[in-house]
């Protein structure tokens, strides 16, 4: 397998999106974002066909040049899916690659006081964009969203939060099932910021301040700022701790902010909204760090339960970790562009 990049049969896009709801966020990040279409192979060739749309959005850390890293033996993302189109897998399809990152490492795809608008960035801006630019076929059966870990956590969100826009997903080891996701990391972060004197933004001045993940707990630090200024910001942008950061007790108000935004818990809150999914796309690895394949069952039987109809889900649990998926992507693409497509 060739080390560096292959000619796709498709044609990938890239834009920048001038946005107007990431202007003025909290954290001073870019409002001009990086955007990629893929248009698959003779997109060109029939000016007056329609395709279905999937839109790819990345983990926790994860931005759109990231895409094009490239694991040894493996190629990346942008050129499996561009074969799934070239040999004939799955009926041809846009794809569109969301840049959401934060200065804080991610955005969790919703909007927050403490980093921003994504969420309206992705469906107000984004969808309406490429709708406008691009032959889509512009109806939620036809819209799919599709990613990883704190991807794939906003991929089982928005289209609770949008069904008119979006009407099937795909999850790769998305955030579910908080207690076990979460909470279990809780002690290790009180003992790392045992010398920042339980200040986690002593510990972001100082980590900015260095060579980032030079210092031990710097990835975990990173992840409860993240996940902390997505689910339980302040209204002023201040990032509040579901613990205590000195005693570790669990402040009740605050994590169950948290909860609430636990897909787990959200599905009986919008279950109209998931039994208008065409198509649901479930997986994870069984020896996921974060619990994350447990958090996969208790999605899909919250999903079962609120009324989904079994044929339209897909579940599938298999022996990996929480890395080195992405050959998966590729299989749920596939899946989906066959379930979303314009008939």
């Amino acid at each position: 397998m060739l080390p560096w990049s292959a000619d796709l049969a498709g044609r990938l896009d890239e834009h920048v999106l001038d946005s107007a709801v990431l202007r003025d966020n909290p954290l001073g990040d870019p409002y001009e974002r990086p955007l990629w279409v893929y248009t698959p192979p003779g997109y060109d060739d029939e000016p007056e066909r329609r395709y279905p749309t999937v839109y790819v959005i990345q983990g926790f850390t994860g931005h759109v040049a990231m895409w094009r890293n490239r694991m040894p033996f493996r190629q990346p993302f942008p050129e499996t899916a561009d074969a799934v189109f070239a040999r004939g897998e799955a009926p041809p399809a846009i794809v569109v690659y969301v840049d959401a990152w934060t200065s804080y490492g991610g955005s969790q795809f919703l909007d927050s006081p403490g980093t921003g608008r994504y969420h309206s960035y992705l469906c107000e801006e984004v969808v309406p964009w490429v709708d406008a630019r691009y032959r889509t076929v512009n109806a939620p059966e036809h819209r799919a969203i599709m990613g990883k870990s704190s991807g794939g956590y906003g991929a089982m969100v928005t289209p609770m939060l949008r069904p008119d826009l979006f009407g099937a997903l795909a999850t790769h080891a998305g955030d579910a099932l908080f207690e076990y996701a979460y909470l279990g990391g809780f002690p290790q972060i009180v003992r790392h910021l045992r010398e920042y004197g339980g200040d986690v933004m002593r510990w972001w001045d100082d980590f900015r301040s260095r060579v980032s993940f030079t210092r031990s707990g710097d990835d975990k630090l990173l992840e409860i700022l993240g996940y902390t200024a997505c689910y339980s910001a302040d209204r002023d942008g201040t990032p509040v701790l579901p613990f205590d950061p000195v005693t570790g007790v669990l402040r009740p108000e605050v994590w169950q902010r948290w909860l609430d935004w636990d897909p787990v818990r959200m599905v009986p809150r919008h279950a109209d909204a998931v039994r208008s999914l065409r198509a649901v796309w479930i997986d994870g690895g069984t020896r996921d760090e974060w619990f994350l394949d447990v958090g996969a069952e208790a999605y899909r039987r919250a999903l079962l339960d609120a009324g989904v109809a079994a044929d339209a889900l897909h579940f599938e649990l298999f022996d990996a970790a929480h890395g080195g998926i992405d050959y998966r992507y590729p299989l749920s693409l596939a899946w989906l562009s066959d379930r979303i497509a314009a008939k």
